[in-house]
């Protein structure tokens, strides 16, 4: 990936050190190309399969993030991209993997109706991106532990948020290669807390979803290799409420 997608500081948060009383720095992810982390997995996938990609291109299904850096990726490496997007997804973001040179397909309510349209399509011929349950798409995150660690070797704990599982299981899977001492935790928000039950229970299954400021990570089944790489590699995953995500936010 290097040369492909933007290496992002790690910043020290004098406010979040004080408030805690530890020494707290955070990785500047907001501030890679697309706007995510999502522009990793997709570079390093679409380039590992890139022999195998045929003239229909690649097909994922996404809300928003996922889109925007597949279409991204696949632009860059020469391939078209169809990305279907619920019918609620914001203007913006259509807009915005548009930008990206993909082709947009708009379909049904949410990101499993969605994802089984994705389905159908890789069927006549694309090939399927899927945004976390994917070897590739979790090894591309990864490069955010391992540019952690190269600036801040020894840190004691990395907090990590968990949606469908893959930027976690990247992170820790690359962090526990380097530096097996440090802990990496989990955070979910309460409203869809699909990793802490599937912990709780032994398997991943979907969970009743409330709706959350954190819409990003709401997916309501985690996928099941971040899973297994959570259950041996994770040391703990912690649940949030709405009040406390919309005052992080404010902070």
């Amino acid at each position: 990936l290097r040369g492909r997608v933007i290496r992002t500081p790690l910043v020290y948060s004098p406010t979040f050190s004080h408030l805690t009383g530890a020494e707290v720095f955070l990785k500047l992810e907001n501030l890679q190309e697309t706007g995510s982390f999502k522009l990793r997995g997709a570079t390093y996938k679409i380039h590992q399969i890139r022999d195998r990609i045929g003239s229909q291109g690649v097909v994922a299904a996404s809300a928003g993030n996922h889109a925007q850096g597949v279409a991204l990726a696949a632009t860059r490496a020469g391939v078209k991209a169809t990305i279907v997007m619920p019918e609620s997804a914001s203007l913006s973001k259509q807009e915005a993997t548009a930008a990206y040179g993909g082709e947009i397909v708009l379909t049904g309510q949410n990101i499993s109706e969605c994802l089984n349209r994705a389905k159908l399509l890789a069927q006549q011929g694309k090939v399927l991106i899927h945004p976390y349950d994917d070897p590739e798409i979790i090894a591309g995150q990864g490069t955010i532990g391992l540019e952690l660690l190269e600036e801040f070797p020894e840190p004691d704990f990395i907090f990590v948020p968990i949606g469908g599982g893959g930027l976690i299981s990247g992170i820790a899977s690359a962090v526990k290669a380097v530096r097996p001492g440090v802990r990496v935790a989990g955070v979910q928000a309460a409203a869809c807390p699909s990793a802490v039950q599937a912990l709780a229970g032994g398997d991943t299954c979907p969970v009743e979803a409330e709706r959350s400021l954190a819409d990003g990570i709401a997916v309501k089944e985690i996928g099941k290799l971040p899973f297994a790489i959570i259950r041996e590699l994770v040391s703990e995953v912690v649940l949030v409420d709405e009040e406390a995500v919309a005052e992080a936010m404010v902070l």
